[in-house]
């Protein structure tokens, strides 16, 4: 399988995942993006259009703290801050949207983290 065999069935299943998934103003969508080098989470309403709150392994407050932004340390420390985010603004149920990738290593680290820091789906 070749590079653009796999960037077209990660989008294949992206797409897929998307058509099942909607986030609403009462249990928004959390969106998951992972590059090589880094982790990137947002908690969306697609009703009205908006990302409630975000994180990433960019944010300045994390950045010092890391080693890599592109592994599961990383990851879990996103998923920490996005929940300490969204308990600001009153956000407890989320509908989890992986992005296409399997819920495994990085995207897993950062859902279990979420989850530890109160947040359901």
């Amino acid at each position: 399988m070749n590079v653009l065999e796999k960037r077209r069935n990660l989008l294949r299943r992206k797409a897929r995942v998307r058509l099942a998934i909607r986030g609403t103003a009462s249990r928004p969508r959390l969106s998951v993006f992972r590059s090589n080098t880094h982790i990137y989470a947002q908690i969306i309403d697609d009703a009205d259009g908006r990302t409630i709150v975000s994180a990433s392994s960019c944010d300045p407050g994390l950045r010092g703290q890391l080693k890599s932004g592109g592994n599961i340390e990383a990851a879990k420390k996103v998923g920490l801050l996005l929940a300490e985010r969204a308990k600001g603004i009153p956000v407890e149920k989320v509908v989890f949207d992986r992005g296409g990738r399997l819920y495994h290593g990085r995207v897993k680290a950062l859902a279990d983290a979420v989850r530890s820091g109160g947040v359901t789906f």
